[in-house]
């Protein structure tokens, strides 16, 4: 019953970011939109498709005026009857690649072809790093996808891999916006960073960006990549920091309006009322949550121990909720998982027998965890005696980042499919 309880709660923090309603209401209220005499819609992200049917459905009486295309992962292109949905990149496959450098580039000739009263949608939302790849000249998408992988594997935060990425894109970093010549460019943003900031998510293509070159330069040397990353890579970002190329933009044009219509805190929110509504008290620990994933599982370990124990910070039965987005910093020899999954397994180590009457759930709102086709996981005391059944211990697969096999042997993997949004993470602790 408590993985039941746990679900509808995961389940309606989901719900309430879907997007299509969200672009409803968003355009209900701009009418310079309806009186365009074109109507260029462009974009990039895994909640692309409901975006773009809540803008259709929106504009139904002015869908001869739409026209455009979004990047989005493939087997999720259904077709609608005036945006094309391009498939930028495999499902499960959260790398860039020559499909999306295609959609990418046509997406720059339909804003650069703007009359001077066409207005543009840009719907943007989680994964459009990845869907939206457009490599400067001289760099090439293999160049760019291994440093990114040089930076994941060393742990590097998304705000400092987006600001190594915008140096090195013709769209990312504001240049999207800076394509587009006609009366208004209106972005609309699911966000899928902590905190919302508008030059992150996605890596900005329609926002201004505060990093520089040299910030770039910087990131790599934190790391100690500058004789690991593709000497092209190298090469330009030094360039830049020399004068040599143009920055990214550091203002956007009047013309350009962001607005981020959906969020981490929106989730919770309706997380917090579903828990409410099946008993729960409350604990909401917000959407800021960030860090190695197994260190802020050990922090949660013991807020749920010291509710067992002590009733503080509110006593039995209680919700504990979460949000944001944590790191994986892997090994050489890594395993198969994702930050969720590895939340999770973390959790049931650290708390082992105490796990009787907790009920622990991590899973990424898009449906999406790492490489693997689970949103995530879920366990209860079940998991230790399928554990102790196995002769198998938690600890093991978190030490080798191979939560998935974990809960694959024992149950417990969240398959919801792609949800058709992302807001990043949400995480739910019942303890009875």
């Amino acid at each position: 019953m408590s993985r039941e309880r746990a679900l509808a709660i995961w389940t309606a923090a989901v719900d309430a970011v879907r997007p299509e309603p969200l672009v409803r209401a968003a355009l209900e209220v701009e009418p310079a939109i309806r009186s365009a005499p074109r109507i260029l819609v462009v974009g990039a992200g895994k909640a692309g498709p409901g975006m773009a049917a809540g803008l259709e459905d929106a504009l139904t009486d002015r869908l001869d005026r739409v026209e455009g295309l979004l990047n989005v992962p493939a087997g999720m292109t259904a077709p609608l009857k005036r945006i094309r949905l391009h498939p930028a990149r495999p499902q499960g496959v959260n790398e860039p690649t020559a499909e999306g450098v295609a959609g990418a580039e046509e997406m720059l000739r339909l804003l650069q072809s703007a009359g001077p009263d066409d207005v543009a949608v840009c719907l943007l939302s989680g994964g459009g790093s990845a869907l939206l790849p457009a490599p400067v000249e001289g760099v090439s998408l293999a160049d760019k996808l291994a440093v990114t992988k040089l930076l994941h594997r060393c742990g590097a935060t998304i705000d400092e891999m987006n600001c190594v990425r915008k140096h090195l894109s013709r769209v990312k970093g504001g240049r999207l916006a800076e394509a587009f010549r006609g009366k208004l460019l209106l972005a609309l943003i699911v966000s899928d960073v902590v905190g919302d900031p508008l030059d992150v998510i996605a890596s900005g293509p329609t926002a201004p960006d505060p990093t520089t070159f040299a910030d770039a330069l910087r990131v790599l040397r934190k790391y100690d990549l500058s004789t690991s990353a593709p000497s092209a890579v190298l090469h330009h970002l030094e360039a830049g920091a020399r004068g040599e190329f143009p920055e990214t933009l550091k203002s956007v044009p009047a013309c350009v309006q962001n607005r981020v219509i959906g969020s981490n805190r929106v989730a919770l929110d309706a997380a917090k009322r579903k828990a409410e509504e099946l008993g729960y008290r409350v604990l909401d620990l917000g959407s800021f949550v960030e860090g190695e994933t197994r260190h802020v599982a050990t922090a949660v370990a013991g807020i749920v121990r010291s509710i067992k124990r002590d009733t503080a910070p509110i006593p039995a039965p209680a919700c504990v909720l979460l949000g944001g987005e944590t790191t994986v910093t892997l090994g050489a020899h890594a395993g198969k998982g994702g930050r969720n999954l590895e939340f999770v397994a973390a959790l049931v180590a650290k708390l082992g027998a105490e796990m009787e009457g907790v009920t622990v759930l991590s899973g990424g709102t898009d449906g999406e965890d790492g490489p693997t086709d689970a949103a995530g996981a879920v366990a209860d005391s079940a998991t230790l005696a399928a554990l102790a059944e196995q002769k198998i211990t938690a600890d093991d697969f978190v030490q080798r980042h191979d939560a998935y096999h974990l809960f694959e042997r024992v149950g417990g993997l969240i398959r919801s499919g792609l949800t058709g949004t992302n807001v990043m993470d949400v995480r739910v602790i019942l303890v009875r």
